[in-house]
């Protein structure tokens, strides 16, 4: 009897020293989850830089140049990216003309921003779907416009423009495509029931890009938005009055 609470205790001596195995993120081999710091963002499988930039509504053009990068392609997962601007750094110089009184000068670090695409931001856009309007910009805080409409109902391109982001990996938006137009501007489409294009494709307005659906939302609808500078727009002021 003593010889068996001996070693039950001795066995739970042991448990209690173990260190906890680590965790390990999902499509990750052989690599632990590390939480990004504060005004940090650690890139997943899959992520691009406009992708990141739309869901943090960033400038991709910002987040390259804080980021010291040149070609918006080149992210590797389980980096870190900043998210702010990079502090001014404080450099001490002393003055030649009076020994042992020194200046504060703010020294800049500045990354050199990514050069801007040639093609400029589309003066004609079209309605990307048809349909009603069910909400409109700003709405329970909405960020774009939604408009109903039926499953497997063809999805536009409201611009012509470049497919930046094809996929579902940012919450609340389903089966989502990006395309950029210009240096400036970005459309987005979600809660698709089928994409239709890949990322890199060049598209133009009025190509059908995917089918309405209803993936991450309560109904079938096209949410819609379109975001300058990274900042949410309102699509009516650029959509052509409904007839």
């Amino acid at each position: 009897m003593w010889l068996l609470l001996l070693a039950a205790l001795w066995l739970a001596g042991c448990a209690s020293t173990q260190t906890p195995a680590p965790v390990y993120e999902q499509g990750y081999a052989n690599r632990p989850f590390l939480p990004a710091p504060a005004g940090m963002y650690r890139i997943l499988r899959g992520d691009t830089l406009y992708k990141i930039a739309f869901e943090q509504g960033l400038d991709y053009r910002d987040l390259a140049a804080w980021n010291d990068l040149q070609d918006p392609a080149l992210i590797r997962s389980g980096d870190l990216l900043r998210l702010t601007p990079p502090r001014a750094r404080v450099v001490t110089t002393p003055l030649a003309s009076r020994p042992g009184v020194t200046v504060r000068a703010i020294k800049p670090e500045v990354a050199t921003p990514l050069p801007p695409p040639d093609d400029a931001p589309p003066e004609v856009w079209a309605w990307p779907g048809q349909g009603p309007l069910l909400a409109r910009f700003g709405e329970r805080l909405n960020k774009g416009i939604d408009i109903g409409g039926t499953r497997g109902l063809a999805v536009q391109a409201a611009a012509s423009g470049k497919v930046v982001y094809a996929g579902s990996s940012l919450r609340g938006y389903g089966k989502l495509i990006i395309i950029r137009h210009g240096k400036t501007m970005l459309s987005a489409y979600a809660h698709n029931a089928r994409i239709l294009v890949a990322e890199g494709q060049n598209v133009v307005r009025g190509q059908s890009i995917a089918e309405m659906g209803d993936t991450d939302a309560d109904r079938v609808k096209l949410h819609f938005e379109i975001r300058e500078f990274g900042k949410p727009v309102d699509p009516l002021n650029y959509l052509p009055k409904p007839s």
